[in-house]
């Protein structure tokens, strides 16, 4: 049976007026958790209580199936208490946990995460991130849009994608990892790591045996890096692993054995730690090429690339992961590239169509004239000079003066030459009011135009009208 011993620390920081944070340090059934809350000055207090409380009561059987359906079941309650209270509205909270399960060959650690709070391994002065985070810079880094100093200090890094209560039903992440003796698993939320860099995690964890000195020292470093968030620390030791530690070593012991006394003897030095194979990878005979012996506890750690890791980068298990990350063009940068230049083309030719489909009408010098395109123009087309009217500025009432002076405009070159007529009107109307004769017949006078290639043009009069004295 693995034995295990924990040690927890809390703060509120330097900055925040209450802390909410929560955590769970369940020994007797070997279940450890972290909550950072969201939502409102009381929404994320509650919400992080929630989500460890339901942890504890619907863990159920050690089983990593059932600690993600603990996290679900959290979920859904924070989900309805949110909808249900007004004050409450929006909250949320992230949860991460371990607990000792029992897997094929033996005890396993199964880890959860929702949410950007933390579960890492700390294994031969490795420190490995095995949750992986929810936030929206995480998502920009694993897409290679930012660098890693890029993330660092992002605007928008405390945005989380996912998290409890957002919504009715949530995706938790989890896995296993087979644990060794000195094994230590790091449950942090986002106030530690945002202020305190992995290599000092790494020297506390390496310098501090004791798990709740440990835990204080690092929440210490946090407040002393500035503490703009709540700090939460549980650090969860392996002190007994049931024996896996000392099979491990007696089986790295006889496969050295085994090698020293089939070891080529003309090979000396640090090729002695190597065995010969055949060209296919099998048992060969000496003077055979040599591939070294791998009996290394860290093959138990999940083979997947989806871990980021810290520390020595001899002893880096997922050192592609830099690389992948670097890779800047990937399949959504494609399509955000062609999203955005569709967008583009789409305003270019709104722009197009609007300078070749607008007319409007203004003065031109002393005289009202018709143009082609946006008053002032629109990038670079400019408003054409279609014609120009032998209407006067003087001519016009003031406020029809003001009227034309704004640059009306029209959605063809009708109806602003219909507008042009009307203005011919409104001048031979103001005519007829300043006449002093009793009775006079007042002919519309023809509208002549000049347009821009200098042609002349006449628009008939109207029929004339007789006023009666």
């Amino acid at each position: 049976m693995t034995t295990l011993r924990s040690g927890s620390a809390t703060h509120v920081g330097q900055v925040r007026s209450n802390n909410q944070d929560s955590f769970l340090v369940l020994a007797e059934a070997d279940l450890f958790g972290v909550a950072d809350g969201m939502g409102g000055h009381n929404g994320g207090e509650v919400a992080s209580a929630m989500a460890v409380e339901h942890l504890r009561e619907h863990a159920g059987e050690p089983s990593l199936e059932n600690l993600q359906q603990a996290a679900r079941i959290g979920n859904r309650a924070i989900f309805e208490k949110a909808g249900a209270e007004a004050d409450l509205h929006g909250m949320g909270t992230t949860l991460c946990a371990v607990r000792v399960v029992p897997g094929p060959e033996g005890d396993e650690i199964a880890w959860i995460n929702v949410g950007d709070s933390r579960v890492y391994l700390f294994r031969d002065d490795s420190l490995i991130q095995l949750s992986r985070d929810h936030s929206l810079v995480e998502d920009l880094l694993r897409d290679g849009q930012l660098t890693e100093d890029e993330a660092k200090v992002h605007p928008k890094r405390n945005i989380i994608t996912r998290a409890l209560g957002i919504d009715v039903d949530v995706d938790v992440d989890g896995s296993t990892v087979i644990p060794f003796n000195g094994d230590r698993f790091l449950l942090c939320s986002d106030g530690l790591f945002g202020e305190v860099t992995g290599d000092q995690i790494s020297s506390v964890l390496r310098r501090l045996a004791e798990p709740t000195e440990a835990a204080e020292e690092l929440v210490r470093l946090a407040n002393e890096s500035g503490g703009r968030d709540n700090i939460t620390v549980v650090l969860v030791e392996v002190v007994d692993d049931d024996g896996r530690s000392a099979a491990a070593s007696a089986a790295l012991a006889k496969d050295e054995s085994t090698l020293a006394s089939r070891q080529d003897p003309t090979v000396v030095g640090d090729d002695a730690d190597t065995r010969p194979v055949g060209e296919a990878g099998e048992p060969g005979e000496t003077g055979t090429a040599y591939v070294p012996v791998f009996a290394d506890r860290k093959s138990s750690l999940p083979d997947a690339p989806d871990f980021a890791s810290e520390g020595d980068e001899s002893d880096d298990l997922f050192g592609g992961l830099d690389h992948q990350r670097s890779k800047r063009v990937t399949w959504r940068v494609v399509v955000f590239i062609v999203a955005l230049l569709a967008v583009v083309g789409v305003v270019l030719g709104a722009i197009v169509w609007t300078g070749n489909n607008t007319y409007y009408v203004a003065f031109d010098g002393r005289n009202v004239a018709i143009y082609q395109g946006k008053p002032g123009g629109v990038l670079w087309i400019e408003p054409k000079l279609v014609q120009t009217t032998d209407i006067t500025r003087s001519e016009l009432p003031e406020d029809v003066r003001g009227a034309v002076a704004a640059n009306k405009e029209f959605s063809s070159e009708g109806a602003a030459t219909r507008y042009v007529v009307t203005l011919q009107a409104v001048v031979d109307k103001q005519a007829d009011a300043t006449s002093t004769t009793t009775s006079s017949t007042t002919t519309t006078r023809p509208v002549t135009t000049t347009t821009a290639a200098g042609a002349v043009t006449t628009t008939a009069p109207a029929t004339p009208t007789t006023t009666a004295p």
